[in-house]
């Protein structure tokens, strides 16, 4: 039998909301594995069915830069928020962005590219910032995209400056690239940072991420005690839930609560072929620590 260790059941309660002895059960009927310990409490109604990422571990700062038919996003982490609000960070992180417009996806790439009026690289000159500001920093990822006729636009969430704040999203559309669908690109955007998708469209959904929500569904519905036939319907339609959940082009529009996305681009004329979306430290954990270890320790400090 695996040993649950304190530090498990803290991290699956974050990602499901659950309780901690109930997250301690699944666990163990987990045998330790997380994502089947998170299907188990969904199974038992103790988890909610929305995507959770758990608390927001890293700090530091995402930044968009754009030119007329293309942007770029990076996320650059540090270890306090205190940082962000630096403006050598910010300045850091802002050019990095415009950097990356000529390196594209790579991160090394964008980390071997000379960094303007410095003589160094990027890599470089984010090492002689760290002994500068003295915390620990990492260009964590870096995201571009393009369009060959049409435009992407961004929206940045909560920006401590034009271009720079905690959640960037950058959305591609085909069409007339003018001020008008530069404007919808930009709500849409705002639609992303607020829903979550995973996908564009039910075709771009992860088969094997699709059979297992079924499965769920599926193993959900029979605790109804119904029969088969009548599960499979149930099944059905909570797929179709599902899909309003994760795929952008089947979301209720935020804007007016009602459309969908899909016909609020056709209406515009556009076609939308692709978004990005950085939550600054998604799916980064701070390092794990005991916590009556910690007020023991700070016990003693005030000693």
């Amino acid at each position: 039998m695996a040993d649950i260790t304190a530090g498990m059941v803290k991290a699956l309660r974050e990602k499901t909301g659950a309780g901690m002895m109930d997250c301690k059960k699944a666990l163990t009927e987990a045998g330790g594995e997380m994502d089947a310990a998170i299907d188990w409490l969904r199974k038992k109604g103790l988890a909610a069915a929305a995507k959770k990422s758990g608390r927001v571990a890293a700090e530091g700062l995402v930044g968009i830069a754009q030119e007329k038919n293309a942007a770029a996003m990076v996320e650059v982490n540090a270890e306090t928020d205190f940082v962000a609000r630096n403006e050598a960070f910010q300045n850091f992180v802002e050019t990095a962005a415009k950097l990356a417009l000529s390196t594209g996806n790579d991160v090394e790439a964008l980390k071997a590219a000379a960094f303007p009026g410095t003589g160094r690289s990027v890599a470089e000159e984010l090492t002689h910032l760290v002994a500068t500001v003295g915390e620990n920093m990492t260009i964590r990822r870096v995201a571009v995209l393009r369009v060959q006729d049409g435009t992407v636009a961004s929206y940045v969430h909560g920006a401590l400056k034009p271009g720079l704040g905690k959640i960037g999203v950058m959305v591609a559309l085909e069409g007339k690239a003018d001020e008008a669908i530069f404007a919808l690109g930009r709500q849409v955007g705002m639609h992303i940072a607020a829903t979550r998708p995973d996908a564009v469209d039910i075709t771009d959904i992860d088969p094997a991420a699709l059979e297992r929500e079924k499965a769920i569904l599926a193993d959900q519905a029979r605790a109804s005690g119904k029969p088969e036939a009548i599960i499979a319907k149930m099944v059905e339609g909570r797929v179709k839930k599902y899909y309003e959940d994760v795929v952008l082009l089947e979301q209720t529009w935020v804007h007016d609560g009602e459309s969908k996305v899909r016909s609020i681009l056709a209406n515009a004329g556009a076609t939308l072929t692709g978004f990005v979306r950085f939550t600054l430290g998604e799916g980064v954990e701070k390092q794990s620590s005991d916590f009556a270890a910690e007020v023991a320790a700070a016990a003693g400090a005030a000693a």
